[in-house]
C-alpha cells in the first residue's frame, strides 16, 4: 500500500527544496491530499484553537446535538442511516463578508482566536497555491486570481465535532463526498483517526498527526489544473 504523503514545508528552505516540490507535485496528481508539517502556524496557537473549540462544543452544542440529532437518528434504528451525518457543526464565513458576529454563544476569546486562525489559514492557502503554480509552470498568483471572482474569494471555516456513536455500524460521522471548493485546509484531531480518502478503489486513513494541517484539493482546483 502506498504511504500517505506527508510534506515538511521547512525543507523548501534547504537543499531538499527540489525533492520537496516533487513530493507536492506527486501528492497533487496522485492523491489530491497531503499532510503538512512545519507549516508556520505556531503549535501553541493550534492548541488554543483546539481547546476553545472543545469547550464551546461541551458548553453550547453537546446537549443540542443529543436532543436534535442523536435522538432523531437513533429512533427506531434498524437499517443503516444514509440521509444524515453523525456530526455537530457550525460554519464561520470570513470572505467576502464575515458572519462571525451573527454566530450565537461564541465567547469573545473564541471569536478573536478564530478570526486570527482564519488569517493564518488564508496566508498558508495562498502560499500553497503559489507552490502549485510553481509546479505547474504558471506565474505566481495565477491560481489565487482564478478563485478571486467579482467580489473576492469565498472563504470560511467549518467547525465540526463527531461525538461517540453507540451504533457506528449504522451511521457515519460524515458520508462519502467530494469537496467542491478550491483548496481545503483541515486541522483534525491529533489522536482519533476518522478521515479517509478513496484511492484506487480503496479507503485509506489520513493519519492523525499532532499540529499538522491536512490539505485537500477540491473539485474546482482539479478542474482548473486539469488534474495536476
Amino acid at each position: 500500500m502506498a504511504t500517505f504523503p506527508v510534506i515538511n514545508l521547512e525543507k523548501l528552505n534547504s537543499e531538499e527544496r527540489a525533492a520537496t516540490m516533487e513530493k507536492i507535485k506527486d501528492a497533487c496528481e496522485n492523491w489530491g491530499f497531503f499532510e503538512l508539517l512545519n507549516h508556520g502556524i505556531p503549535h501553541d496557537f493550534l492548541d488554543t484553537v483546539e481547546r476553545l473549540t472543545k469547550e464551546h462544543y461541551k458548553k453550547c452544542m453537546e446537549q443540542r446535538f443529543k436532543e436534535l440529532v442523536a435522538s432523531k437518528a437513533l429512533e427506531g434504528l434498524q437499517a443503516e442511516v444514509t440521509h444524515m451525518d453523525w456530526e455537530s457543526t457550525f460554519y464561520l464565513r470570513h470572505l467576502p463578508e464575515s458572519n462571525m458576529a451573527e454566530i450565537p454563544d461564541l465567547t469573545d476569546e473564541y471569536r478573536k482566536v478564530m478570526k486570527e486562525f482564519s488569517l493564518k489559514l488564508e496566508k498558508l492557502a495562498e502560499e500553497l497555491l503559489d507552490l502549485l503554480c510553481e509546479n505547474l509552470g504558471l506565474e505566481k498568483g495565477y491560481l489565487k486570481k482564478a478563485f478571486y471572482g467579482a467580489r473576492g474569494p469565498t472563504f470560511g471555516t467549518k467547525v465540526s465535532n463527531y461525538p461517540p456513536c453507540p451504533t457506528p455500524d449504522k451511521i457515519k460521522g460524515l458520508r462519502a463526498h467530494t469537496d467542491a471548493g478550491g483548496i481545503i485546509l483541515l486541522f483534525q484531531d491529533a489522536k482519533v483517526s476518522g478521515l479517509q480518502l478513496l484511492k484506487d478503489g480503496e479507503w485509506i486513513d489520513v493519519p492523525p498527526m499532532r499540529h499538522s494541517i491536512v490539505i485537500n484539493l477540491g473539485d474546482q482546483l482539479e478542474v482548473i489544473t486539469n488534474g495536476k
